[in-house]
């Protein structure tokens, strides 16, 4: 008989305890982050500006239209300028300065990124990434956002590119992070196909480590990489929809990172809008995207539960427009500046949603700006979920609640003590970056030299400040360094003498 006494207990007990959360309190929401790689900020025909400009009709986003509908577009949603560090960010809640994880990963572990220089050293950051145990070259992060809601009862699925850590490192496998699904995450950051019929890259004597996982049953087959993922993502959702366990999905698409591979269903008719061959391929990519997230959001309505899901649609950074595109470089994100990689609006702002019928007010807008260390916090407090873990950002929870707040006293940073790639102008190789309110700082390391921008007044960082503003230079370049600081941040230092880089106020006379 005492065998079962501590059955009948635990079965009271949660049978009390759920009809006293039926009387005190709502189910808690389920919390959707469909989360894009490399997309800009107008690689859509929704815009994100105040108004349709040129490159939105470029594309066709139909279901991104109907998310701005449906719920809360953001004006000015800002990320880090490569992969890697934006995405440790959202499920750390810290920013990359801090965690020094300031350049993509590599499938090679314990391997730095960083394109190699003739003048300036990287410093020795993270190379391997995010962990949750002791290993070398890691930022250690005891319970990453998907733990924090897994203990706080959720269903945690991920499916699609994770990237938070190098091969065979704790953080390159989600159920590390709390997951307790995991579908085609890795530690790779982009796929070797799109295409079902070449197995997502895994074919005999063929396959990299950027052959996608997971994915047998569409070997074969005519079924695009977008659309896999997505009917792996819904099928996940079945068990804690029918079961009534709240979940958290992390939709990670690979699209529209490179290899530029056009989706058929799209590609013939960009060909008949006259793009060239790589660009129309690359809009076919955004608009499976697309499909995917009309896909997405039909089964949420379809299974019930659309009222009480949280759906936040990000990218991970700005647009590419510095290698591998169609056209003429750095025009892809006009007209913000620049692309993926820099710290000009080209390279950090990008397209962000969130649809929530049953708080978010639909059709609305939003000038108060956010930025990735936001997401940790924001979610947290969705979830009814504390955590006594620092974060650097703050939860714009009452943003979704009423639009019309704006709070951008805070500064943002954009630190890229890194080179991504050969092309190293426009800030694609050791630079630096704060917001603050209408106030927009830029740090060229190599040149020494800092340029300020009133983005209010002049979106694409086009008429320098600095020498007709000191004043204002000055206080915000002491600000910076002073969060900098805070934060521990690195800089690249000087070949020829083994010293750092000046600091942004040591360049102030």
């Amino acid at each position: 008989m005492k065998r079962f006494i501590p059955i009948l207990v635990i079965s009271l007990f949660c049978s009390v305890a759920g009809v006293a959360q039926q009387k005190t309190t709502l189910p808690k929401p389920n919390v959707v982050l469909f989360l894009v790689d490399d997309m800009g900020w107008m690689d859509t025909s929704q815009p994100f500006g105040d108004s349709i400009m040129p490159l939105n009709r470029k594309f066709h986003t139909p279901n991104m239209e109907r998310m701005a509908k449906e719920g809360l577009l953001f004006h000015q949603a800002y990320v880090n300028s490569v992969c890697t560090p934006t995405r440790t960010t959202l499920i750390s809640g810290l920013s990359s300065v801090r965690t020094h994880i300031t350049n993509w990963t590599s499938i090679t572990p314990d391997r730095a990124t960083d394109y190699k220089d003739e003048v300036l050293a990287a410093p020795a950051w993270n190379i391997n990434g995010l962990s949750t145990i002791e290993e070398p070259h890691t930022f250690l992060y005891r319970k990453p956002l998907p733990q924090l809601l897994k203990d706080a009862g959720y269903f945690t699925i991920h499916v699609g590119k994770a990237h938070w850590g190098s091969l065979g490192t704790n953080g390159s496998d989600p159920r590390n992070m709390g997951f307790v699904v995991n579908i085609a995450g890795s530690s790779l950051g982009h796929p070797q196909s799109y295409y079902g019929q070449q197995n997502y890259g895994n074919m005999p004597g063929k396959t990299t480590y950027n052959a996608v996982p997971d994915l047998q049953a569409f070997y074969g087959k005519d079924v695009f990489l977008t659309d896999a993922l997505t009917e792996k993502a819904t099928g996940a959702l079945d068990f804690p929809i029918k079961n009534k366990i709240p979940f958290f999905l992390y939709l990670g698409h690979y699209a529209v990172h490179t290899p530029i591979q056009a989706d058929p269903r799209y590609f013939g008719k960009y060909l008949n809008k006259g793009l060239d061959s790589i660009e129309a391929a690359y809009a076919s990519l955004v608009e499976g995207m697309d499909k995917s997230l009309g896909d997405l959001m039909d089964y949420l309505k379809k299974k019930g539960v659309e009222k009480n899901t949280v759906v936040i649609f990000m990218s991970d950074n700005g647009g590419l427009s510095n290698v591998a595109r169609g056209g003429k470089r750095n025009t892809h994100n006009l007209p913000l500046r620049a692309g993926k990689g820099s710290p000009y609006e080209g390279g950090v702002r990008i397209p962000m949603m969130v649809k929530w019928p049953a708080l978010v007010k639909p059709g609305t807008k939003t000038n108060s700006y956010v930025s990735a260390e936001d997401f940790l916090p924001t979610v947290l407090e969705i979830a009814g979920v504390t955590s006594q873990q620092a974060t650097d950002g703050k939860s714009y929870l009452p943003v979704l609640k009423n639009p019309s707040i704006i709070d951008n006293k805070r500064p943002l940073l954009f630190h890229y003590p890194n080179r991504w790639t050969f092309l190293a102008d426009e800030g694609y190789a050791w630079s630096s970056g704060m917001r603050l309110g209408a106030w927009k700082i830029i740090y060229l390391m190599k040149d020494k030299k800092l340029e300020l921008y009133n983005l209010e007044k002049d979106l694409g960082e086009r008429n320098d400040l600095a020498k007709s503003n000191p004043k204002q230079l000055k206080e915000l370049a002491q600000i910076w360094t002073r969060e900098l600081k805070a934060r521990g941040a690195q800089m690249p230092t000087w070949k020829a003498t083994g010293e750092a880089v000046a600091w942004p106020d040591e360049l102030i006379p």
